[in-house]
């Protein structure tokens, strides 16, 4: 399984998880061999109304043999009606998760581990999508050991405080919705588990998704979710350590190794101290 951890208290990290449609079986090995570190199989929002029993006969038959990576299926909303039926198509297979989206809470992330229970599955909720979840961005530490990681959107927010866009010109998130990438981003942390960096909308730009992912790195996101194929590739590159990165960790961790046990030092005209250390440390880990 390629996961890593990346440190004792971090859950299962994957820089790079997939949607795939559930209606688009034909889609699904093509996405296993993509390179991506995990699927999310969708029964949600990328499945119509008239799809959904056929999307979930897909994706439970597609599990039924053990996939080559993590695979987990998106389901529908708690209240929707009809995540009981999505669940079934998740437990009869091989599946590793369950993607919760309109995550409101700890209430929320406890319902769905009750229904998961005699399962061994994981649970990713996407916790920004409704303005009450906003209000329960700090709940979700220690509910379940089921909880693998949060991740976020903007989409569905912004409808339901009818904004007109979520993002500027430059395709960078407004105010509110930056908000509430920052909060996800300290609930993930706060929690334990890994932080997961929403979808890079614009399929043409490699090179714009590049630079997106690596500002998901550098702020302190642990992966990214990813909507076609073509996008895992500028992803894992903009999660890897540049060269100049490494090296300065590099120093860091061995100027402290040199500094006979002192709290601070100065490297290159700069003090640094504990918190130096550890996040060189955490680079070269992910690094490795």
């Amino acid at each position: 399984m390629p996961a890593q951890r990346l440190d004792a208290a971090k859950a299962v990290t994957f820089r790079t998880l997939l949607f795939v449609p559930g209606d688009r079986p034909e889609r699904f090995d093509k996405a296993a061999a993509s390179g991506a570190d995990a699927l999310i199989l969708d029964l949600e929002d990328s499945v119509a109304a008239a799809a959904k029993l056929s999307a979930r006969a897909n994706v439970a038959a597609w599990l039924a043999a053990p996939p080559s990576l993590p695979v987990f299926v998106r389901v529908n909303p708690l209240g929707s009606g009809q995540i009981d039926d999505d669940l079934a198509a998740a437990r009869g297979g091989q599946a590793f998760g369950v993607v919760l989206p309109k995550a409101e809470g700890a209430a929320d992330l406890a319902a769905l581990a009750t229904l998961l229970v005699g399962t061994d599955l994981k649970i990713l909720p996407i916790v920004t999508e409704t303005p009450r979840a906003m209000f329960h961005l700090g709940e979700y530490g220690g509910v379940t050991d089921r909880l693998v990681g949060l991740t976020w959107g903007a989409e569905d927010l912004s409808a339901a405080v009818g904004a007109s866009t979520a993002r500027e010109a430059d395709g960078r998130y407004r105010p509110p919705y930056e908000f509430a990438r920052s909060m996800t981003l300290f609930a993930a942390h706060a929690a334990g588990v890994a932080a997961i960096e929403t979808v890079f909308p614009n399929l043409a730009d490699a090179a714009g998704l590049e630079a997106y992912a690596a500002r998901g790195r550098q702020d302190g996101f642990d992966g990214m979710l990813a909507l076609h194929p073509n996008q895992i590739a500028p992803i894992h590159a903009g999660f890897a350590p540049t060269a100049e990165e490494m090296s300065h960790a590099r120093a860091i961790v061995a100027h402290f190794a040199a500094g006979s046990g002192a709290g601070a030092l100065r490297l290159g005209g700069r003090m640094i101290d504990a918190p130096h250390l550890a996040a060189a440390q955490r680079l070269l880990a992910r690094a490795r």
